[in-house]
């Protein structure tokens, strides 16, 4: 399904990769399972902090609870309502560097309630370490210059991991800054 997906939004960007680039941009997987209690002042705890997820695509599978926002705008969050049987799909940091921007890594948090435990499941698709990460040619000749720099992934991770989440700051680690 990740797969159709990649190639479906490459696709629409007028780029088309070989399979080995396909497999090398989700070539790992991590599989979270998050448990979120319930909590007597939700105001008062954060589920999960604002952040984008670094890899190229995420797949969350919510419960029936909710709690899951994205942010829209500049201090705007929405929640995204649980639909039995349905997927979350983020974009990720990588996806919206080799597409320059024109796909978006989704801002969002977790927040809890004070009802119900919350019980999620997330598929981060995550490119290999070793690969080199940078906004497709196709992509950078229609929009006249990339945004991003080349970097291997493995060097993104270690940012990532590096620094505390602040909404999507990880992505100035690619950023080419305009003077």
């Amino acid at each position: 399904m990740v797969r159709k997906l990649l190639e479906v939004l490459m696709e629409n960007l007028g780029a088309e990769l070989v399979d080995s680039k396909i497999d090398a941009l989700i070539g790992m997987k991590i599989v979270n399972m998050n448990f979120y209690p319930t909590c007597p002042n939700p105001d008062l705890t954060v589920g999960v902090g604002r952040h984008s997820d670094m890899g190229t695509l995420t797949i969350l599978l919510q419960d029936g609870i909710g709690g899951l926002y994205v942010k829209v705008a500049e201090e705007k969050w929405v929640e995204i309502p649980p639909s039995p049987g349905a997927l979350v799909i983020n974009i990720g940091d990588a996806l919206q560097i080799l597409s320059n921007r024109r796909y978006k890594s989704a801002e969002h948090r977790v927040r809890t309630t004070s009802t119900k435990s919350r019980v999620s499941m997330t598929i981060f698709t995550i490119p290999k370490p070793t690969e080199k990460i940078t906004p497709l040619p196709q992509v950078v000749e229609k929009d006249g210059k990339a945004h991003y720099r080349e970097f291997v992934f493995a060097e993104y991770m270690k940012n990532f991991f590096g620094n505390a989440h602040d909404g999507k700051k990880s992505l100035d680690f690619a950023q080419i800054n305009s003077a």
